[in-house]
Order: C-alpha cells, then structure tokens, then sequence
C-alpha cells in the first residue's frame, strides 16, 4: 500500500474507531457525554463524510482532488482533538469552560417535566467520568486526533517520496 493509500484508509478509519470508541462508552459504557463531548463528535462526522469522498474520488481518477478531501479530513480530526485539549483543560481546571452543559428536552405537565428534571443525571464538563493514567476520554480523543491527524497531513504530502 503506498502513502497516499494509507492516508486515505487511515483518513476514515481513526475517525470512525474514535467516534466509535465515543459511542461505545456512552451506550455500552454508560457515560453521558457533555456539551464539550458532543462538540467533539461533530468534526470526526465531517472527516468520515470528506475522507468518503476521497476515497470515491481515488477510485474514479481523480488524485488531486482525492489528495485535497484527505487533507481535509486530516484537519477535520485536528479540529476535534483542539477541542479535545479545550475540553480537557477544562477537566484539569486549567481553565474556565462554557457557563451550561447540554440538557435533555422535557415534555408534559408542569408535574412530569419537575419529575423528568429531578431524574435527569448533572453532566460537568469540569468533571471527568472516566480516566486511565490521569488522562480523560477528552484528553485521549486530544491526544489521537492530533497525531493521526499530522500523521495524515504527512502521508498525504504533495511533493513525491524519495
């Protein structure tokens, strides 16, 4: 497999096992994602849409403009780690985050939404609900995305290997 071919697989791939990762410790785990969290879904989605084009793109003849989706689905990752160290600075108290996390929709009488509200679970995002080694999901989606990021932009480079 030649560089190009492994920047485009790696481009859908690590955002797919990091999202992935996300969504299996939220509905299989059981931790409940915060503002911050989701915030850092949404660029993994635009990378999997950009590194699918690529890949289409590639296969129909088109290498610049495969090469140009790839490099924006690296950034795309990027973009989800720097909200990553955002969010985990937040976590680590480095720094102040958003005033509110997300909160679910509540519907019915006055009764059922006090019920439904005393019922929802408090999401921080200056709390960490899991961590291994000090580091948080935040930290580690930081910590991935940064470097199968560069890692992308570097084998997706535009002049030739020697």
């Amino acid at each position: 497999m030649n560089r190009l071919s492994l920047a485009r697989v790696l481009a859908i791939l690590v955002p797919c096992a990091l999202l992935g990762g996300a969504l299996l410790s939220q509905y299989v785990g059981g931790l409940v994602p915060c503002e911050m969290c989701m915030w850092q879904r949404w660029p993994h989605l635009a990378a999997i849409c950009l590194a699918f084009i690529a890949i289409l793109l590639a296969l129909r003849g088109g290498p610049r403009a495969a090469r140009a989706f790839v490099a924006l689905a690296a950034l795309a990752v990027i973009v989800s780690g720097a909200i990553g160290v955002f969010h985990a600075g937040v976590e680590y108290h480095w720094w102040r985050g958003p005033a509110a996390c997300t909160a679910p929709a509540f519907s019915g009488s006055a009764q059922d939404v006090l019920a439904q509200i005393m019922a929802a679970p408090v999401i921080r995002c200056d709390a960490p609900q899991w961590t291994l080694f000090g580091v948080s999901l935040a930290g580690f989606n930081a910590i991935f995305s940064i470097g199968f990021g560069i890692l992308i932009l570097w084998l997706n480079r535009l002049r030739p290997a020697r």
